[in-house]
């Protein structure tokens, strides 16, 4: 399907600063970018006393991309979350896209939820590659109505350097890294909407900034989204020298979020961060990103438990035998005639193994008295 009318627009181009930036990219600068963080909401205008109960959290690793009737591939695996309040309304968004060393876009899945309590909006974009390019799938449902859906492909001569948002969030850490940003860095990228758009990014310098009650110099980069509209969206991202991220602002967003352990000043960016926050009573239903784990877990244990069954179909005439002894006999404790029924059985024992060994053979009938005369 053809993309919507207000999608149809020139075809962004990428520059060539971007082009050999994504050609130079190496296996040891994607390692340093494999970490997880956390960082806490607030209002910007006022820091100390607006508190924004929310955060917002990263996290990229290593992970293998399965596709029906194709090899696993491996690639990176980037999640992201955010939770907090939109107009005093309970909002929270995840991300999770699976992209190549290259930084090129296999999948990727955009959810945003709104909690009113007259009806709930979930507004939910779906992108997936294939041999002749991406599809885009949107959808909106509101509250217990019938979910809106509409799907809709570019071409492969339209996508080269496309650069999605976890792709994005990718680059940005390498950018962090080297603590530099090449002039003319500009891809093609696709908005909210599902339309081709541009992405830019550019270099802020080097700044100070608060982290915790600690002072910390921070490299700042600014990307911003040019839509065809002539509206842009542009974001302040501050980083530590170890690549973490200090900061990040929407510019002329009532919110940001930002480090407030001081700990992280002195890691490296590699491994398991620091807890960032004191412990508090865990709901883990309402916390999206331990919602995540538990969900890809879940999916992990249902693979390997589906495909032991699989393995093993001796399975369903061992319970099928249980089953059938179970009802026939309907004893008044199930759980001991289960431990019963499978207990390990004793082989018999061999016929002369010991002479003085109980004969298994019933014994012959002792001999008649002889009669008389005989």
């Amino acid at each position: 399907m053809e993309p919507p009318a207000e999608c149809q627009q020139e075809t962004p181009t990428l520059t060539e600063a971007a082009a050999e930036f994504l050609r130079r990219i190496g296996p040891g600068e994607l390692e340093r970018c494999l970490f997880a963080e956390t960082l806490e909401g607030v209002a910007a205008r006022d820091r100390a006393r607006a508190r924004w109960p929310g955060q917002w959290w990263l996290v990229a690793r290593w992970a293998p991309y399965e596709r029906a009737g194709e090899p696993a591939r491996r690639c990176l695996l980037v999640r992201a979350g955010s939770r907090g309040r939109q107009d005093g309304v309970p909002s929270s968004g995840t991300l999770k896209a699976y992209v190549t060393p290259q930084l090129e876009t296999l999948e990727q899945e955009e959810l945003e939820r709104l909690e009113l309590q007259a009806q709930p909006v979930e507004r939910r974009t779906h992108i997936v590659s294939h041999q002749h390019g991406i599809t885009v799938t949107k959808s909106l449902q509101e509250g217990e109505a019938e979910p809106y859906c509409r799907s809709f492909s570019y071409g492969r001569a339209e996508l080269r350097g496309l650069l999605l948002e976890g792709a994005s969030l990718l680059l940005l850490r390498v950018l962090a890294c080297q603590r530099a940003v090449p002039p003319g860095l500009v891809f093609p990228a696709i908005d909210t909407e599902g339309c081709l758009c541009t992405s830019s990014y550019r270099s802020l310098g080097v700044q100070w900034q608060a982290v915790g009650s600690a002072e910390a110099e921070v490299f700042v980069i600014e990307r911003a989204m040019h839509t065809i509209t002539g509206v842009s969206t542009t974001w302040h991202s501050s980083f530590l020298p170890n690549g973490r991220l200090a900061r990040l602002e929407q510019v002329g967003c009532p919110m940001l979020v930002f480090l407030q352990d001081e700990s992280v000043l002195s890691e490296t960016g590699r491994g398991e961060p620091r807890p960032l926050f004191p412990k508090q009573p865990l709901d883990w239903e309402e916390d999206i990103q331990l919602r995540s784990w538990f969900l890809d877990r879940k999916e992990e244990l249902q693979a390997s438990h589906a495909a032991y069954i699989h393995r093993h179909p001796e399975l369903w005439v061992l319970l099928a035998d249980f089953l059938q002894a179970l009802l026939l006999q309907q004893p008044h404790d199930p759980v001991s005639f289960a431990a019963q029924f499978f207990a390990p059985q004793e082989p018999p024992s061999s016929l002369f193994a010991s002479s003085g060994a109980a004969n298994p053979l019933p014994s012959p009938p002792p001999p008649h008295p002889p009669a008389n005369g005989e």
